[in-house]
């Protein structure tokens, strides 16, 4: 069962203030703003509650924004319906078969031909990580954070993949700290240090708190605001198991892991 892993919006008529949101609805104004805003995402927006309907109208959103102008990557799962892969576990295989007998030859093109990762700005967006995307590797500790950023010229880099939030940065004289983010609690990247943010996972967190997991980030200010909201994991779990999947996939919504 996938999750968001991470899903952005901003507003594109106001640079100024961009925001990132991971697994929210594009449905808050930006900076008081109301007009519409451009989607990012580094994760995949497909079964962690699975109804055959909702998961083909979750798709065709994310469609629907891209063509507006919005940003997504493609991550290891959505590679996975179009190349299937080995190296996935038994779980995860039957969550993939589920979703990909749902799809339209539409919607598994669109999965197909989304980036592995995209820059903007001073920003590159990426499921996994930058200095070798395509093999999925995690971001464990500042050794990977490092590798990563050094794979990269930008200056702060988001990711999905590990589940997990966390938030690396390396000095100028390449001296790697790591954080643990506070929900709610704005920590504001500087200038004068390189930047990865991990945003977790909404629908399946696996750092011990079920609760879903995002982010927002400011591109004025520079702020970003890690945040945890509980969901109704009971209701998520009793659908994965009435769609037949692995009970393995409900029973760790409860536990975070």
């Amino acid at each position: 069962a996938e999750h968001y892993s991470s899903r952005a919006w901003s507003n594109p008529a106001r640079r100024a203030s961009p925001i990132l949101q991971i697994g929210i609805s594009p449905d808050r104004s930006c900076r008081g703003s109301a007009r519409p805003r451009r989607m990012k995402r580094t994760g995949m927006p497909l079964v962690q509650q699975p109804r055959e309907r909702r998961v083909r109208q979750m798709l065709t959103e994310a469609m629907d924004l891209v063509a507006n102008g919005g940003i997504a990557v493609r991550g290891n799962h959505d590679n996975a319906i179009g190349e299937p892969s080995d190296s996935m576990n038994a779980d995860a295989q039957a969550a993939i078969d589920w979703t990909r007998n749902r799809l339209s030859a539409e919607q598994k093109a669109f999965l197909a031909g989304l980036p592995i990762l995209r820059a903007e700005d001073n920003r590159l967006y990426v499921h996994s990580e930058a200095s070798d995307p395509a093999k999925w590797r995690y971001v464990r500790d500042t050794s990977d954070a490092a590798r990563s950023m050094m794979a990269t010229e930008l200056q702060i880099t988001f990711c999905g993949h590990i589940h997990r939030p966390g938030l690396y940065s390396m000095s100028s004289t390449a001296k790697m700290t790591s954080f643990v983010p506070t929900s709610g609690v704005p920590v504001q990247l500087l200038t004068g240090r390189r930047w990865l943010a991990v945003l977790g996972s909404v629908g399946q967190p696996r750092d011990g708190d079920p609760a879903a997991s995002f982010a927002m980030f400011d591109t004025a200010s520079r702020e970003i605001t890690y945040h945890r909201v509980p969901y109704d994991v009971a209701t998520a779990a009793a659908r994965i198991k009435a769609n037949g999947l692995p009970l393995w996939l409900a029973d760790r919504l409860s536990i975070g892991r």
